[in-house]
Protein backbone atom coordinates (compact mmCIF):
# COMPACT_ATOMS: atom_id res chain seq x y z
CA UNK A 1 0.00 0.00 0.00
CA UNK A 2 1.32 3.82 -0.57
CA UNK A 3 3.03 4.48 2.17
CA UNK A 4 2.02 8.06 2.01
CA UNK A 5 -1.91 6.37 2.71
CA UNK A 6 -0.34 4.24 6.11
CA UNK A 7 0.08 7.76 7.44
CA UNK A 8 -3.35 8.91 6.84
CA UNK A 9 -5.13 10.28 10.16
CA UNK A 10 -8.73 7.70 10.30
CA UNK A 11 -11.32 9.02 12.49
CA UNK A 12 -13.40 5.46 13.12
CA UNK A 13 -16.90 5.58 14.56
CA UNK A 14 -17.79 2.71 16.00
CA UNK A 15 -19.47 0.65 18.38
CA UNK A 16 -19.86 -3.45 18.37
CA UNK A 17 -18.19 -6.42 17.51
CA UNK A 18 -18.18 -5.13 14.02
CA UNK A 19 -16.86 -1.55 15.03
CA UNK A 20 -13.95 -3.64 16.96
CA UNK A 21 -13.43 -5.75 13.57
CA UNK A 22 -13.22 -2.57 11.44
CA UNK A 23 -10.93 -0.65 13.71
CA UNK A 24 -8.90 -3.73 13.83
CA UNK A 25 -8.11 -3.82 10.09
CA UNK A 26 -7.43 -0.22 10.04
CA UNK A 27 -4.61 -1.27 13.19
CA UNK A 28 -3.29 -3.86 10.87
CA UNK A 29 -2.80 -0.74 7.84
CA UNK A 30 -1.68 2.20 9.57
CA UNK A 31 1.52 3.55 11.01
CA UNK A 32 1.32 3.67 14.43
CA UNK A 33 -0.79 6.51 15.96
CA UNK A 34 -2.44 7.27 12.74
CA UNK A 35 -5.69 5.68 14.04
CA UNK A 36 -8.51 7.36 16.37
CA UNK A 37 -11.54 5.48 17.37
CA UNK A 38 -14.11 6.97 19.01
CA UNK A 39 -16.65 4.51 20.83
CA UNK A 40 -20.43 4.42 21.85
CA UNK A 41 -20.50 4.79 25.19
CA UNK A 42 -24.66 4.30 25.10
CA UNK A 43 -24.63 0.78 25.70
CA UNK A 44 -22.63 2.04 29.56
CA UNK A 45 -24.20 0.35 32.58
CA UNK A 46 -23.42 0.04 36.21
CA UNK A 47 -22.89 -3.25 37.61
CA UNK A 48 -22.24 -4.10 41.14
CA UNK A 49 -21.42 -0.54 41.97
CA UNK A 50 -18.99 -1.54 39.00
CA UNK A 51 -18.91 0.72 35.81
CA UNK A 52 -19.10 -1.52 32.47
CA UNK A 53 -18.30 0.18 28.90
CA UNK A 54 -18.83 -2.88 26.60
CA UNK A 55 -18.20 -0.96 23.42
CA UNK A 56 -14.95 0.50 24.71
CA UNK A 57 -13.89 -2.83 25.88
CA UNK A 58 -14.36 -4.52 22.81
CA UNK A 59 -12.42 -2.38 20.92
CA UNK A 60 -10.07 -2.71 23.57
CA UNK A 61 -9.33 -6.37 23.76
CA UNK A 62 -9.89 -6.79 20.03
CA UNK A 63 -6.95 -4.26 19.57
CA UNK A 64 -4.67 -5.79 22.29
CA UNK A 65 -5.23 -9.09 20.83
CA UNK A 66 -7.13 -10.14 23.89
CA UNK A 67 -10.78 -10.38 22.58
CA UNK A 68 -12.37 -13.53 22.68
CA UNK A 69 -12.70 -14.84 19.33
CA UNK A 70 -15.54 -16.93 19.29
CA UNK A 71 -17.91 -14.41 20.70
CA UNK A 72 -15.93 -11.48 19.59
CA UNK A 73 -16.43 -9.86 22.96
CA UNK A 74 -15.07 -10.21 26.08
CA UNK A 75 -11.66 -11.97 27.41
CA UNK A 76 -10.19 -14.86 25.73
CA UNK A 77 -10.22 -18.20 28.14
CA UNK A 78 -11.89 -16.20 30.46
CA UNK A 79 -13.50 -17.69 33.67
CA UNK A 80 -16.61 -16.70 35.46
CA UNK A 81 -15.48 -17.69 39.41
CA UNK A 82 -16.61 -14.12 40.76
CA UNK A 83 -19.98 -14.33 38.53
CA UNK A 84 -20.32 -17.68 40.19
CA UNK A 85 -19.95 -16.65 43.69
CA UNK A 86 -22.93 -13.78 43.11
CA UNK A 87 -25.10 -16.14 41.82
CA UNK A 88 -24.70 -18.13 44.90
CA UNK A 89 -25.32 -15.51 47.08
CA UNK A 90 -28.06 -14.59 44.75
CA UNK A 91 -26.99 -11.37 42.95
CA UNK A 92 -28.64 -11.27 39.40
CA UNK A 93 -26.12 -12.49 37.18
CA UNK A 94 -27.70 -11.75 33.76
CA UNK A 95 -24.92 -10.00 32.03
CA UNK A 96 -21.61 -12.25 31.55
CA UNK A 97 -18.26 -10.75 33.26
CA UNK A 98 -15.37 -12.61 32.92
CA UNK A 99 -13.04 -12.36 35.53
CA UNK A 100 -10.60 -10.64 33.83
CA UNK A 101 -13.02 -8.93 32.69
CA UNK A 102 -13.85 -7.78 36.28
CA UNK A 103 -10.14 -6.41 36.97
CA UNK A 104 -10.59 -3.65 34.41
CA UNK A 105 -13.94 -2.71 35.36
CA UNK A 106 -12.38 -2.62 39.41
CA UNK A 107 -9.71 -0.34 37.90
CA UNK A 108 -11.71 2.03 35.83
CA UNK A 109 -14.39 2.47 38.71
CA UNK A 110 -11.54 3.02 40.95
CA UNK A 111 -9.58 5.62 39.24
CA UNK A 112 -13.32 7.10 37.97
CA UNK A 113 -14.14 7.84 41.89
CA UNK A 114 -10.75 9.14 42.30
CA UNK A 115 -11.55 12.28 39.89
CA UNK A 116 -10.47 10.83 36.68
CA UNK A 117 -11.72 11.57 33.23
CA UNK A 118 -13.13 8.15 31.18
CA UNK A 119 -10.98 9.80 28.56
CA UNK A 120 -8.33 9.05 31.17
CA UNK A 121 -9.15 6.04 32.20
CA UNK A 122 -9.47 4.52 28.53
CA UNK A 123 -5.75 6.29 27.19
CA UNK A 124 -3.90 4.34 30.58
CA UNK A 125 -5.57 1.07 30.35
CA UNK A 126 -4.97 0.77 26.41
CA UNK A 127 -1.27 2.12 26.99
CA UNK A 128 -0.97 -0.88 29.34
CA UNK A 129 -2.47 -3.37 27.06
CA UNK A 130 -0.01 -2.21 24.34
CA UNK A 131 -2.27 -0.10 21.82
CA UNK A 132 -0.87 1.72 19.07
CA UNK A 133 -4.20 3.58 18.02
CA UNK A 134 -5.87 6.17 20.11
CA UNK A 135 -9.07 5.08 21.91
CA UNK A 136 -11.56 7.62 23.34
CA UNK A 137 -15.25 7.65 24.67
CA UNK A 138 -17.57 9.93 22.82
CA UNK A 139 -17.99 11.88 25.90
CA UNK A 140 -17.18 11.23 29.46
CA UNK A 141 -20.81 11.91 30.77
CA UNK A 142 -23.24 9.17 31.27
CA UNK A 143 -25.27 9.27 28.42
CA UNK A 144 -27.39 6.06 28.19
CA UNK A 145 -29.44 4.55 25.35
CA UNK A 146 -33.18 3.56 26.65
CA UNK A 147 -35.49 1.42 24.53
CA UNK A 148 -39.15 2.10 24.81
CA UNK A 149 -41.31 -0.35 24.53
CA UNK A 150 -44.82 -1.06 25.10
CA UNK A 151 -45.82 -0.01 28.71
CA UNK A 152 -41.89 0.52 29.38
CA UNK A 153 -38.70 2.49 28.78
CA UNK A 154 -35.53 0.14 29.20
CA UNK A 155 -31.82 1.07 29.50
CA UNK A 156 -30.15 -0.45 26.79
CA UNK A 157 -28.92 -3.65 28.77
CA UNK A 158 -31.84 -4.61 30.20
CA UNK A 159 -33.57 -5.04 26.72
CA UNK A 160 -30.76 -6.18 24.63
CA UNK A 161 -29.47 -8.53 27.34
CA UNK A 162 -31.88 -9.51 29.96
CA UNK A 163 -34.81 -9.37 27.62
CA UNK A 164 -32.90 -10.41 24.86
CA UNK A 165 -34.39 -7.78 22.59
CA UNK A 166 -37.73 -9.48 22.37
CA UNK A 167 -39.89 -6.84 23.23
CA UNK A 168 -40.81 -5.07 20.10
CA UNK A 169 -39.07 -1.34 19.95
CA UNK A 170 -41.09 1.72 20.03
CA UNK A 171 -39.05 4.57 20.13
CA UNK A 172 -34.88 5.20 21.20
CA UNK A 173 -33.90 7.86 23.92
CA UNK A 174 -29.82 8.97 23.94
CA UNK A 175 -30.48 10.38 27.68
CA UNK A 176 -28.56 13.36 28.58
CA UNK A 177 -27.08 13.55 25.17
CA UNK A 178 -28.26 17.08 24.60
CA UNK A 179 -27.22 17.82 28.00
CA UNK A 180 -23.61 16.42 27.60
CA UNK A 181 -21.15 16.58 24.81
CA UNK A 182 -18.25 15.00 23.12
CA UNK A 183 -14.68 15.56 24.41
CA UNK A 184 -12.32 18.07 23.14
CA UNK A 185 -9.77 14.93 22.13
CA UNK A 186 -13.08 13.86 19.90
CA UNK A 187 -14.26 17.27 18.22
CA UNK A 188 -9.81 17.66 17.40
CA UNK A 189 -9.60 14.81 15.85
CA UNK A 190 -12.19 14.57 13.33
CA UNK A 191 -11.38 18.24 12.84
CA UNK A 192 -7.52 17.31 11.77
CA UNK A 193 -8.64 14.08 10.40
CA UNK A 194 -7.75 12.63 6.61
CA UNK A 195 -10.55 10.05 6.38
CA UNK A 196 -13.68 9.52 8.40
CA UNK A 197 -15.43 6.30 8.07
CA UNK A 198 -18.12 5.28 10.66
CA UNK A 199 -17.95 1.81 10.72
CA UNK A 200 -20.35 -1.48 10.49
CA UNK A 201 -21.92 -0.98 13.49
CA UNK A 202 -25.61 -0.86 14.17
CA UNK A 203 -26.27 3.16 13.16
CA UNK A 204 -29.40 3.07 16.01
CA UNK A 205 -27.55 2.01 18.91
CA UNK A 206 -23.67 2.45 17.80
CA UNK A 207 -23.62 5.71 15.80
CA UNK A 208 -26.56 7.62 16.62
CA UNK A 209 -25.78 8.20 20.72
CA UNK A 210 -22.59 9.74 19.31
CA UNK A 211 -24.15 11.92 16.81
CA UNK A 212 -26.65 13.08 19.61
CA UNK A 213 -24.21 14.78 21.30
CA UNK A 214 -24.13 18.13 20.21
CA UNK A 215 -21.66 19.74 17.76
CA UNK A 216 -20.80 16.32 16.53
CA UNK A 217 -22.78 16.12 13.46
CA UNK A 218 -21.85 20.25 12.43
CA UNK A 219 -18.42 18.71 13.33
CA UNK A 220 -18.83 15.95 10.53
CA UNK A 221 -20.39 18.38 8.02
CA UNK A 222 -17.15 21.18 8.29
CA UNK A 223 -14.99 18.22 7.95
CA UNK A 224 -12.62 18.65 5.26
CA UNK A 225 -11.65 15.09 5.46
CA UNK A 226 -14.10 12.84 2.89
CA UNK A 227 -16.62 10.67 5.50
CA UNK A 228 -17.80 7.55 4.58
CA UNK A 229 -19.90 4.94 6.11
CA UNK A 230 -19.31 1.10 6.12
CA UNK A 231 -22.82 -0.39 5.68
CA UNK A 232 -23.21 -3.55 8.51
CA UNK A 233 -25.80 -5.48 5.93
CA UNK A 234 -24.91 -8.36 4.10
CA UNK A 235 -27.41 -9.50 0.95
CA UNK A 236 -29.60 -6.64 2.70
CA UNK A 237 -30.00 -7.92 6.26
CA UNK A 238 -28.23 -7.62 9.63
CA UNK A 239 -25.85 -11.07 9.92
CA UNK A 240 -26.03 -10.49 13.57
CA UNK A 241 -28.06 -7.93 16.25
CA UNK A 242 -31.25 -6.19 16.40
CA UNK A 243 -31.18 -3.64 13.61
CA UNK A 244 -33.44 -5.56 10.83
CA UNK A 245 -36.56 -5.92 13.40
CA UNK A 246 -36.07 -2.55 14.99
CA UNK A 247 -35.91 -0.54 11.37
CA UNK A 248 -39.05 -2.71 11.24
CA UNK A 249 -40.78 -2.11 14.60
CA UNK A 250 -40.38 1.74 14.23
CA UNK A 251 -41.41 2.24 10.97
CA UNK A 252 -38.09 3.30 9.53
CA UNK A 253 -37.08 2.69 5.83
CA UNK A 254 -35.38 -0.46 5.68
CA UNK A 255 -32.06 -2.13 3.86
CA UNK A 256 -28.66 0.03 2.32
CA UNK A 257 -31.58 2.99 1.34
CA UNK A 258 -32.19 3.26 4.96
CA UNK A 259 -28.72 3.27 6.35
CA UNK A 260 -28.08 6.11 3.61
CA UNK A 261 -30.72 7.66 5.28
CA UNK A 262 -29.74 7.39 8.74
CA UNK A 263 -26.22 9.50 7.69
CA UNK A 264 -27.80 11.47 5.17
CA UNK A 265 -25.90 14.46 4.99
CA UNK A 266 -23.23 13.19 6.75
CA UNK A 267 -21.07 11.16 4.29
CA UNK A 268 -19.56 11.72 1.10
CA UNK A 269 -20.11 7.73 0.35
CA UNK A 270 -21.65 4.60 1.51
CA UNK A 271 -19.86 0.98 1.03
CA UNK A 272 -22.49 -2.09 0.61
CA UNK A 273 -21.11 -5.78 0.29
CA UNK A 274 -20.97 -7.32 -2.74
CA UNK A 275 -23.67 -9.30 -2.25
CA UNK A 276 -25.99 -6.45 -2.40
CA UNK A 277 -24.67 -4.27 -5.74
CA UNK A 278 -27.83 -4.83 -6.70
CA UNK A 279 -28.24 -1.59 -4.42
CA UNK A 280 -25.36 0.60 -5.98
CA UNK A 281 -27.19 2.23 -9.37
CA UNK A 282 -30.17 3.60 -7.04
CA UNK A 283 -27.76 4.95 -3.99
CA UNK A 284 -25.98 7.00 -7.01
CA UNK A 285 -29.22 8.10 -7.86
CA UNK A 286 -29.83 9.14 -4.53
CA UNK A 287 -26.65 11.29 -4.47
CA UNK A 288 -24.11 9.16 -2.55
CA UNK A 289 -20.88 7.77 -4.11
CA UNK A 290 -20.77 4.66 -3.52
CA UNK A 291 -18.51 1.60 -3.17
CA UNK A 292 -19.43 -2.59 -3.83
CA UNK A 293 -16.79 -4.31 -1.68
CA UNK A 294 -16.34 -7.52 0.85
CA UNK A 295 -17.33 -6.22 3.87
CA UNK A 296 -18.05 -9.54 5.98
CA UNK A 297 -14.98 -9.33 8.11
CA UNK A 298 -14.61 -11.80 10.08
CA UNK A 299 -10.76 -12.51 10.06
CA UNK A 300 -8.23 -10.03 10.97
CA UNK A 301 -6.98 -10.20 7.29
CA UNK A 302 -10.43 -9.90 5.83
CA UNK A 303 -10.64 -6.53 7.84
CA UNK A 304 -7.02 -4.88 6.68
CA UNK A 305 -8.03 -5.56 2.95
CA UNK A 306 -11.41 -3.93 3.50
CA UNK A 307 -9.23 -0.66 5.43
CA UNK A 308 -6.95 -0.75 2.14
CA UNK A 309 -9.64 -0.46 0.01
CA UNK A 310 -11.53 2.38 2.19
CA UNK A 311 -8.30 4.34 1.61
CA UNK A 312 -7.69 3.97 -1.49
CA UNK A 313 -11.46 4.78 -2.76
CA UNK A 314 -11.09 7.92 -0.24
CA UNK A 315 -8.84 9.15 -2.49
CA UNK A 316 -11.77 9.36 -5.30
CA UNK A 317 -13.13 11.45 -2.83
CA UNK A 318 -10.92 13.98 -1.73
CA UNK A 319 -11.40 17.46 -2.62
CA UNK A 320 -14.90 17.57 -3.54
CA UNK A 321 -16.79 16.86 -0.47
CA UNK A 322 -20.82 16.11 -0.82
CA UNK A 323 -22.01 16.00 2.55
CA UNK A 324 -25.59 16.68 0.49
CA UNK A 325 -29.33 15.99 1.67
CA UNK A 326 -29.50 12.21 0.17
CA UNK A 327 -32.18 12.43 -1.97
CA UNK A 328 -34.98 9.73 -1.90
CA UNK A 329 -33.83 6.31 -3.48
CA UNK A 330 -35.27 6.28 -6.53
CA UNK A 331 -35.97 9.81 -7.18
CA UNK A 332 -34.65 11.08 -10.84
CA UNK A 333 -31.19 12.10 -10.56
Amino acid sequence: MDDRLRGSRVVLLAGGVGGARMAAGFDAVLRSGALTIVANVGDDERFYGLQVCPDLDTLLYTLAGAVDPQQGWGVAADTTRVLDTLSMLGAPTWMKLGDADFGLHIYRSWRLAQGARLTDVMREAAQRMGLTACLLPATDTPTPTEIEIDGAVLRFQQWFVAERAKPAVRGLHYAGAQEGCATPEVMEAIEHADLIVIAPSNPLLSIEPMLALPGVRQALRAAQAPCIAVSPLINGKAIKGPLDRMLADMGLTEGNEGIAERYSGLIDGLVVDASDAGDVPALRAGGLAVLAARTLIHEREHAAFLARQLLAWSQTLRGAPMRCEARRIGAAS
